[in-house]
C-alpha cells in the first residue's frame, strides 16, 4: 500500500471499547497514511463505558496502529476528552513519541492553533455528569440498534440511513447546540489571541470560518469514528476533511467542506 505523506492528522471521537466504534475502519485509514503528527483531539478510550468485557482484537489494532506511527518517528498527542477526562490527572506524561496533553497549541503556516476536545463549552457535561453518562449509553445503543436496521435495509436493496444525524439535523435544538458551541469556542480561541481552532466532540466534522472581534478565525471539527469515520489533515498547506469510506476501502475528500 502506498502511503499518502501529510504533516498533520486529526482524529477525535473513536470510543474505543464501545459497539458504536468503527475500529477497523479506523487501523485502515491510519495504515493509507504516512503522517509527522497525529492530533487525538479527545475520547479516544470511552471510558465512561469500558468493560472488559467488550475490548475485540480490532481495538487492540488501533492502539498498535499509533504505536507503529511513533515507531516510524511519528509525534502523537492525546488530548483528553469528557469521556477519558480520568486521563486528565496525568497530563504532561511523556512517553517517547506520545504526549498526553489537554490541550495543544502549535503553529502552522504562521497561524497559531488551538486543539481542544471542546468538552468544557458543553453545559450538560460540566454540570450533570450523570446525565451524560446515560446520553453517552443511549447513544451508543442508538447506534447499535442503528447498524441493525441498515444491515436489513441494505439486504433489501435500500440505501442506508443515519438515525442520529437525522435527529441532529431536524430537531432545533440540537442544530442550536451545535452552532452555540462552534461560536463560543472561536469565540474563546479569539481571545486567546489565536487564528484557529480545532475540536471534537460534537461528532459534526466541518471546517468554516467565523468572525469574532472583527478578525476571522478558522473552526475545525474533525468528526468521530462511530458515524461520520471522518478525520483532518494538512498537507501542502491546506486543510482538508477526510472520510473513510467503508465499501471501496479507501478515503474520499469532501471538497465541499474545505471552503
Amino acid at each position: 500500500m502506498i502511503k499518502r505523506k501529510i504533516k498533520l492528522a486529526v482524529i477525535s471521537d473513536v470510543h474505543l471499547g464501545t459497539y458504536g466504534c468503527h475500529a477497523k475502519e479506523l487501523t485502515a485509514y491510519l495504515k493509507s497514511i504516512n503522517p509527522e503528527i497525529i492530533v487525538l483531539n479527545g475520547d479516544i478510550i470511552d471510558m465512561w463505558q469500558f468493560s472488559k468485557r467488550y475490548w475485540p482484537n480490532s481495538h487492540n489494532a488501533v492502539v498498535k496502529q499509533l504505536f507503529k506511527h511513533i515507531a516510524n518517528g511519528a509525534k502523537v498527542y492525546y488530548l483528553t476528552g469528557n469521556h477519558d477526562d480520568r486521563l486528565r490527572k496525568h497530563s504532561g506524561l511523556i512517553l517517547g513519541g506520545l504526549e498526553l496533553k489537554d490541550e495543544l497549541e502549535l503553529v502552522i503556516a504562521g497561524k497559531k492553533y488551538l486543539f481542544m476536545h471542546g468538552d468544557m463549552f458543553d453545559m450538560v457535561v460540566q454540570n450533570n455528569r450523570w446525565l451524560s453518562i446515560v446520553g453517552g449509553y443511549s447513544y451508543d445503543l442508538l447506534i447499535l440498534l442503528n447498524r441493525v436496521i441498515n444491515y436489513l435495509l441494505i439486504a433489501v436493496g435500500r440505501a442506508p440511513m443515519s438515525f442520529s444525524k437525522r435527529i441532529k439535523n431536524t430537531v432545533k435544538g440540537a442544530i442550536n447546540f451545535i452552532t452555540d458551541f462552534e461560536q463560543t469556542v472561536t469565540e474563546y480561541a479569539a481571545n486567546k489571541g489565536f487564528d484557529a481552532v480545532v475540536c471534537g466532540h460534537i461528532h459534526q466534522p466541518v471546517i468554516k470560518t467565523y468572525v469574532s472581534q472583527e478578525k476571522p478565525i478558522l473552526y475545525l471539527n474533525s468528526g468521530d469514528w462511530v458515524e461520520n469515520c471522518s478525520a483532518l489533515e494538512y498537507a501542502d498547506q491546506n486543510w482538508k476533511l477526510v472520510y473513510f469510506e467503508k465499501n471501496l476501502q479507501t478515503v474520499k475528500v469532501k471538497k465541499s467542506e474545505i471552503e
